[in-house]
């Protein structure tokens, strides 16, 4: 059955074509009201969520279907020490799609093996997350009218954010774009991170200077810094005013720049700027409702079009595992009972999580 863990998950082509359609359900809603008639999307939010959770059932919504909702982890039964397994079982008998945020790193994936309907990932941990590039992507694209030959700008939280991880996974693959890194040393992008996209021969350059960066600029991209990931209230504090960007910031970056946030911001960017010419975090939004529509369609018909025999994401395991641990300690294999480690690669990493394991 046919997922969306990772935008990795699909091609450039596939990408391409579900821009495509959203571009359609721009032009004529009324072509797509009733493609989701009669199906259920559940959102299963273990973490607080204003504009996902909304964007998803508004989505629904807008091809006709109807939502079941969990709104919070509070609302579900993991208050009980239910697994994230044997609730994504139990859902994929009252829903023909579930979209599941949560704050573990991996949970998508575990989501995914457990279920028998299509599991889109709303955000897991500082792993990823897949359709708010979808929205980014749909919002450059509409910007500039191609996805190619850009630089992106991205500022703020780069170790933590998973929508910057996501955004980068999926420009890098189409050609000529190049990658500005600011922030503070604390929060750089995680260096196996950097080392991929070096390897695949990508200009990326790291700062902690948004003022250097921004005439580069044909995206810029803020993040805020996320207190829910820091274990030290006091680290947060420290770092949580690292950058804001105002009017005066702004005139270091050209005028055909675009300034972009997958919100909420705290911060990150001045009340001065919603006036700008440039801003576009408030139209990403509904690019992101437009986005989750065309990949809730093309899901649903591909599950309806799918064999019973489709196979779910392959996991490999090592004979191995039981000396190894995942040196994350946000991912999914920490807290899910019952579940066991599983790693890959010549230099072993979590199936999970991608991050690398340790030997006990």
């Amino acid at each position: 059955m046919r997922s969306l863990i990772n935008i990795s998950d699909f091609s450039v082509a596939e990408i391409d074509e579900l821009i495509a359609c959203a571009h359609e359900m721009i032009a004529h809603p009324e072509k797509y009201q009733d493609s989701a008639k009669n199906k259920i999307l559940a959102t299963l939010f273990y973490e607080p969520s204003t504009r996902t959770r909304l964007s998803f059932e508004a989505a629904m919504y807008g091809l006709g279907g109807h939502v079941i909702s969990v709104p919070s982890a509070s609302n579900s039964s993991a208050t009980k020490g239910e697994t994230i397994a044997d609730t994504l079982a139990v859902m994929s008998n009252y829903a023909d799609i579930v979209a599941m945020r949560h704050p573990h790193d991996g949970a998508a994936l575990v989501a995914t093996n457990a279920a028998h309907v299509p599991v889109i990932n709303a955000g897991d941990g500082g792993h990823f997350h897949p359709t708010q590039t979808l929205a980014d992507m749909l919002t450059i694209e509409r910007e500039f009218g191609r996805l190619e030959n850009l630089t992106i700008v991205a500022v703020g939280d780069l170790l933590y954010g998973r929508t910057v991880h996501s955004l980068l996974h999926a420009m890098m693959r189409y050609p000529g774009n190049r990658f500005i890194m600011v922030s503070p040393e604390e929060l750089r992008l995680p260096r196996d991170f950097v080392a991929h996209v070096q390897l695949a021969g990508i200009d990326i350059i790291e700062t902690t200077s948004l003022t250097s960066a921004l005439p580069h600029a044909d995206v810029i991209y803020m993040t805020r810094v996320q207190q829910e990931r820091f274990d030290d209230p006091h680290e947060y504090e420290r770092l949580k005013g690292a950058y804001e960007l105002d009017a005066q910031t702004m005139t270091h970056a050209s005028d055909t720049s675009i300034v972009m946030h997958p919100l909420p911001r705290v911060g990150e960017i001045a009340p001065d700027i919603d006036s700008d010419p440039r801003a576009r975090y408030f139209e990403q939004t509904y690019n992101g409702k437009m986005m989750r529509m065309a990949l809730i369609h093309r899901l649903l018909r591909e599950a309806a079009e799918a064999s019973q025999s489709q196979t779910r994401h392959e996991i490999s395991e090592s004979q191995e595992t039981k000396f190894y641990r995942c040196s994350n300690p946000r991912c999914v294999t920490k807290y899910e009972r019952g579940l066991a480690l599983r790693i890959r690669g010549a230099e072993p990493q979590c199936t999970y999580c991608d991050y690398p394991v340790t030997v006990i």
